[in-house]
C-alpha cells in the first residue's frame, strides 16, 4: 500500500514511529515546529542517541521520509499522527496545550476522509472531546462522518535494545467503529500486533494504567528501601532473592526519584480528571508523595556520608554521576538528578555532574537555570577534586572500578557498585 502520512512531533516517540512506517513502505512527512530538528533530519543527521543517522539517511535517500515545518502539507496526507508533549503545568495540572495547538494547526488543512490519530498520553476524553472540538471548529468537518479520529498510545522504551516499534503491540481506539477499522489498518502496515479496543477513552485509560502500575510499584520499593535500610537490610539483595520466585512477583527497583516524560507525569492526568467525577485517587497520590520525596532522602544520606568523613554539606564538592533519567539514553526530561542538583545547591554544596550522554544541559521548562552547564571530564585528577560522588543514573559505559579508585566517597542510589571493590567506609547506599 502506497500510503502517505504525516507525523507531528519528531521527538523520542514521533521520530522512531516515522522511521518504522517508512521502513514498511509508507511515505512519511515529519512535521515539527523546531526548524533545527527539521534541518537535521533532511540533512540525514540524528539528534537522538539511540536513533542512528544511517537509518534516517536510508529513508530520506529512498524518498520515503522527509521533514518540514509546513503544516499546510497535511492536505496531501491520508493520515496525521500526533506525537507531541503532554507535560504538567506549574500547578501540577495537565497541560494539553501542545495537543490543542497541533489540532488548530492541522484543522484548516484537513480534507474529507483523512484519519487523525493522537498518540500523546493524556486523560480519557481528550481525543473525543478536546481534540475533536478544535478539529471540527477549524475544518468545518465532522469527526466520524467527514474524517476519522482515533487514539493509540505510544509505547516507546528508549535505551532498551530489545524494544522495537514493529514488535510492540499497538492499542487502538476509534471514535466510531469505522474510525477504529481505519486506524487499525494504518498501524497494521508497520506494526505486527494490533489490539483494538472499544473507544478512544479505553485506549487513553490503558496507557494511564500502564504507567500508574509502574509508579505505584516503584513507590512501594522506594518505601521499602527506606524501611529496610533502617533495619540494616539491603533492599537490592531482597529484590534479587524475591525475583527467583517464578510466579506472582514482578521486580521493580528503587532509585533517587522518578524521571522521564511518562511515570512522574501521566498518573496525575487521571488524578486531575477523576476530580471531575467526584472520585479520589489515593493510591496514585500516595505513590506520588513517596516518589517525589526520594531526592530529599538521598540528600540526607549524602549528608550522613559526608559527616562520617568530618565534612559539612555546605562547601562540599559533590559530583552527580548520571543526569539522564534512565541508563544509556540522552533523555533528561524530569530527571531526579535536577532535583538533586537544586537541593544540594540550596544547601551550599558545590555541585557538578558527569554524563557521557548529556555533555551540556539544554534549556528546559523547569530547569533552565542549569542550561549551558557542562559535564565534567572523566579522569583521575577531576574525580579526586570531589568530596563525594553520587550515582544517580547507572550508565553501563561508566567505569565504576575507576570511580572506586578515584573517589573519596561514593553514594550509590542504583546498586551500580555491586561487585566493585571499594575501601572500608567509602561506599554508601541510598
Amino acid at each position: 500500500m502506497n500510503a502517505k502520512i504525516a507525523i507531528v512531533g519528531l521527538g523520542y516517540v514521533g521520530l522512531p514511529l516515522s522511521l518504522q512506517f517508512a521502513h514498511s513502505g509508507v511515505t512519511v512527512l515529519g512535521l515539527d515546529v523546531d526548524s533545527n530538528k527539521v534541518d537535521a533530519l533532511n540533512q540525514k543527521r540524528s539528534y537522538i542517541k539511540h536513533i542512528h543517522a544511517a537509518d534516517i539517511a536510508e529513508m530520506v535517500g529512498a524518498g520515503r521520509f522527509s521533514a518540514s515545518t509546513n503544516f499546510g502539507k497535511v492536505s496531501e496526507m491520508e493520515a496525521v499522527i500526533i506525537c507531541v508533549p503532554t507535560p504538567l503545568n506549574k500547578n501540577r495540572e495537565p497541560d494539553i496545550s501542545y495537543i490543542l495547538k497541533t489540532g488548530n494547526a492541522i484543522a484548516p488543512h484537513l480534507v474529507k476522509g483523512t484519519l487523525v490519530v493522537l498518540e500523546s498520553t493524556t486523560y480519557p476524553g481528550t481525543t473525543d472531546e478536546d481534540l475533536r472540538g478544535v478539529l471540527e471548529a477549524g475544518s468545518g468537518l465532522k469527526a466520524g462522518v467527514d474524517f476519522h479520529l482515533a487514539f493509540s498510545p505510544e509505547r516507546e522504551d528508549p535505551g532498551n535494545p530489545d524494544s522495537r516499534v514493529a514488535s510492540i503491540p499497538k492499542v487502538v481506539g476509534g471514535y466510531t467503529p469505522a474510525c477504529l477499522k481505519r486506524a487499525s489498518a494504518l498501524y497494521g502496515l508497520a506494526i505486527k500486533t494490533i489490539v483494538p479496543v472499544s473507544s478512544c477513552r479505553v485506549a487513553e485509560a490503558t496507557k494511564l494504567l500502564e504507567n500508574i502500575f509502574r509508579s505505584v510499584n516503584i513507590a512501594l520499593v522506594n518505601e521499602l528501601k527506606v524501611v529496610y535500610s533502617a533495619m540494616g537490610i539491603d533492599i537490592w539483595e531482597v529484590i534479587g532473592a524475591a525475583k527467583s520466585k517464578p510466579f506472582g512477583f514482578m521486580p521493580f527497583y528503587p532509585g533517587p526519584g522518578l524521571g522521564g516524560h511518562c511515570i512522574p507525569i501521566d498518573p496525575f492526568y487521571l488524578t486531575w480528571k477523576a476530580r471531575e467525577y467526584g472520585q479520589n485517587t489515593r493510591f496514585i497520590e500516595l505513590a506520588g508523595e513517596i516518589n517525589t520525596s526520594m531526592p530529599e532522602y538521598v540528600v540526607h544520606q549524602l549528608m550522613d556520608a559526608l559527616n562520617s568523613q568530618r565534612k559539612a554539606t555546605n562547601g562540599a564538592k559533590v559530583l552527580i554521576v548520571g543526569l539522564s533519567y534512565k541508563p544509556d539514553v540522552d533523555d533528561d526530561r524530569e530527571s531526579p538528578s535536577y532535583v538533586l542538583l537544586d537541593l544540594l545547591n540550596q544547601l551550599g554544596a558545590e555541585v557538578a555532574y558527569y554524563d557521557p550522554y548529556v555533555p551540556v544541559i539544554r534549556p528546559s521548562r523547569e530547569h533552565s537555570h542549569w542550561a549551558g552547564t557542562r559535564s565534567v571530564a572523566w579522569n583521575e585528577q577531576v574525580l579526586h577534586g570531589f568530596d563525594i560522588a553520587l550515582i544517580a543514573t547507572n550508565h553501563k559505559s561508566v567505569d565504576y572500578q575507576e570511580l572506586a579508585e578515584w573517589s573519596a566517597c561514593i553514594l550509590d542510589t542504583r546498586n551500580a557498585m555491586v561487585g566493585i571493590k571499594t575501601r572500608p567506609g567509602q561506599l554508601w547506599k541510598a
